[in-house]
């Protein structure tokens, strides 16, 4: 529900019945406004305009797995592709992104209004897995090998920097962004300096600083 304002412009119906005056808000209680009306002073009770709301069903993906929760929004919004809202459920308390909007037939969209939504797809992006292809230093793509890296959502990733995670040591080459990353000119980046943050990284691409050379077995 909306914050009350100090102010409301409302008929008064003492002095202007037909037309609306600026009212003084003094008490709000059972679902009603005590008024004083600006120009008479006039003290009466009006039912206050209260915004209508949509529940949206929303599918957060979050570690690999999947659940469905509701939220509750104005009916005058929008959801597009790439907006992110922090998600308050029983089971959880995230700020997800949205990655597809669904419309009624299975119909996809990137942007729609929320009375046209049928379900909400999203990820969770406060803690996400960014999936690294490491190549051994001898630049054999042959034997490019697979982590996983598990890291806060704003967590950086630099080209030319050094990452250690555990017993994988790596130096950043390029990385690719997720179709949803926002504010980005191209897909793919690979010059020293180039950074995204692990919610916008759909790979990061890297070379091994262990060993020159080294095998699966």
């Amino acid at each position: 529900m909306s914050e009350i304002p100090d102010r409301v412009p409302t008929p008064c119906p003492s002095c202007s019945p037909d037309l609306e005056t600026v009212h003084e808000v003094l008490t709000e209680g059972g679902g009603t406004l005590t008024v004083r009306c600006s120009e008479c002073s006039h003290v009466h009770k009006i039912q206050p305009e209260r915004e209508r709301e949509v529940t949206l069903d929303v599918v957060v993906s979050q570690g690999g797995e999947s659940f469905t929760a509701n939220v509750t929004t104005p009916e005058d919004e929008t959801v597009e592709v790439g907006d992110e809202f922090i998600l308050e459920t029983e089971e959880v308390l995230s700020t997800v992104r949205v990655t597809s909007v669904e419309l009624d037939g299975q119909k996809r969209r990137e942007e729609a209004s929320v009375e046209d939504i049928e379900t909400v797809w999203t990820r969770e992006v406060d803690n996400v897995a960014v999936n690294v292809t490491v190549h051994p230093q001898d630049g054999s793509r042959d034997d490019s090998r697979s982590v996983t890296v598990h890291v806060p959502g704003d967590y950086e990733f630099e080209v030319g920097e050094v990452e250690q995670f555990g017993d994988d040591e790596f130096e950043i080459d390029a990385f690719v962004v997720r179709n949803d990353a926002a504010g980005y000119d191209r897909d793919r980046y690979e010059m020293e300096g180039d950074s995204v943050p692990a919610k916008d990284a759909k790979r990061i691409y890297a070379y091994d600083q262990q060993t020159s050379a080294w095998s699966a077995w």
